[in-house]
């Protein structure tokens, strides 16, 4: 374990080269954020976009670690690992039950190895077993996590169930706050990193989209007893990914977002948010559109 003095934030992450990413009719049928129709030479703009991307990363002080997706098993959903694990301050590996069958294909031994070779891992806490009763929790896309105070917050979704979301909690010694997040049409929000996302001074939330008025105040009331700035974005910036963004530190403190959430930003927003961070922001087009996710989902961050 590395002695990382920032328990929110880690200067680390695994990303996963793709190399069959295409739009993934299996996970449609609950991200409201995939467009069927945009996938033409998918994989060669992703490819494009996943270099360009790892590039601003290291130009901008993060430790970028790369490892290249196997053609077999077909992953569609590869690009975006921080689904399947997740790594902990004490040497934990997290593995988690996916949704998805051929997301639970991305856990491939040619990953883990990678892991296990490079850092010290003490434990595992393998959650994946909950599949074969239909109980799933996505990562930390399923959870957003405030890692300083230990505390998850988590919306309710297909994607998300609270038997498996009390384990993983009660492993940590970690409080959680369950609350239900709908889209502008009613539907649940698939993830909770799409609404929200919590740094070490700002959190970023759609409030508007915690339906229940005692869980939203619950939600934001907490944020703030942490000592947050809270960033309102709208549902519409939320549909551009702005709540889809990772804080992470180099030299300075960095915030990534993709090209998109950047410009669905208010001015002043960014006012507020570059006055505090390095802005990493890649141009995601071809993997947002086809895949539902963006540049904080690309990310698995190593706490080791």
């Amino acid at each position: 374990m590395s002695n990382n003095q920032f328990a929110q934030t880690a200067g680390e992450v695994l990303m996963i080269r793709p190399c069959g990413f295409c739009f993934n009719t299996q996970t449609a049928a609950n991200n409201a954020f995939q467009v069927e129709g945009f996938s033409q030479q998918a994989q060669d703009h992703a490819l494009q976009e996943f270099d360009a991307y790892v590039e601003l990363l290291q130009s901008a002080g993060v430790k970028v670690n790369v490892v290249e997706d196997t053609p077999r098993p077909h992953t569609p959903d590869s690009i975006f690992p921080n689904n399947w694990f997740s790594t902990h301050s004490d040497g934990t590996l997290v593995l988690y039950p996916m949704f998805a069958q051929n997301r639970r294909e991305e856990r491939k031994q040619t990953v883990i190895d990678f892991l296990i070779e490079k850092y010290d891992i003490t434990s595992i806490c393998d959650l994946t077993p909950y599949e074969k009763k239909n109980l799933f929790l996505e990562g930390t896309g399923s959870m957003v996590i405030d890692r300083e105070h230990g505390v998850v917050f988590a919306c309710r979704s297909p994607r998300t169930n609270e038997t498996v979301l009390k384990e993983f909690s009660k492993y940590f010694g970690w409080d959680y706050i369950l609350f239900e997040a709908n889209d502008m049409q009613g539907g649940a929000i698939y993830h909770t990193n799409v609404m929200m996302s919590v740094g070490s001074k700002f959190a970023i939330l759609c409030t508007e989209s915690i339906t229940d008025k005692k869980e939203r105040t619950n939600v934001v009331e907490t944020l703030k007893g942490f000592g947050k700035d809270i960033i309102e974005i709208s549902f519409d910036q939320m549909n551009h990914f702005a709540g889809n963004m990772l804080e992470l530190h180099a030299s300075r403190p960095v915030l990534v977002m993709s090209d998109t959430a950047k410009n669905a930003m208010q001015l002043n927003q960014m006012d507020i948010l570059q006055s505090y961070y390095g802005v990493v922001a890649p141009k995601l087009d071809y993997i947002e559109k086809n895949g539902g996710g963006s540049a904080r989902c690309m990310m698995a961050e190593i706490f080791f």
